[in-house]
């Protein structure tokens, strides 16, 4: 989804509500109008685009680069579980629990590899693939954005 945002009209909880909508119901473009302020989001693209009133300049967030697909040690390619939602990422069930999955550890698609809180709900994110985990991408109790990379599987 491409991205203009205006922070002052809209919070980020909205945008996220907003986001976890589509996905619910497996929306594929979500347009929301409230006054002057337009959210649009397209399924497929980075980031959501929020549209100002035509009296304020809303300057594009720059598009990041697109890192080249990494390889492992054998020359397989690697593949992503990517985050389905915008949350805080946790790698066990709670604070002093084990790990969900480790570098190493051997994942089936139905294996719940982390979670992602969003609005105060848990998330259990399952692995959607087979493999074997190669990298831990994102830290314990961070930020996470939708579509960004958790980890990587060979």
């Amino acid at each position: 989804m491409s991205a203009s945002v205006n922070l002052v009209c809209m919070n980020i909880d909205d945008v996220e509500k907003l986001i976890l909508l589509m996905q619910r119901y497996e929306l594929t473009e979500l347009q929301v109008h409230h006054g002057e302020l337009q959210f649009v989001a397209k399924k497929g693209e980075k980031q959501p685009l929020i549209v100002a009133p035509p009296v304020q300049h809303i300057a594009p967030l720059p598009a990041a680069p697109q890192p080249a697909a990494p390889v492992a040690e054998a020359g397989k390619p690697l593949k992503e579980i990517p985050s389905p939602i915008v949350g805080t990422f946790y790698r066990s069930p709670s604070p002093d629990a084990p790990h969900y999955k480790e570098v190493g550890d051997h994942v089936n698609a139905e294996d719940v590899v982390c979670i992602v809180e969003a609005m105060k709900v848990m998330n259990e994110i399952k692995a959607g693939i087979t493999g074997t985990i190669k990298k831990v991408l994102v830290e314990d109790s961070t930020a996470v954005e939708y579509g960004q990379p958790l980890f990587m599987i060979e």
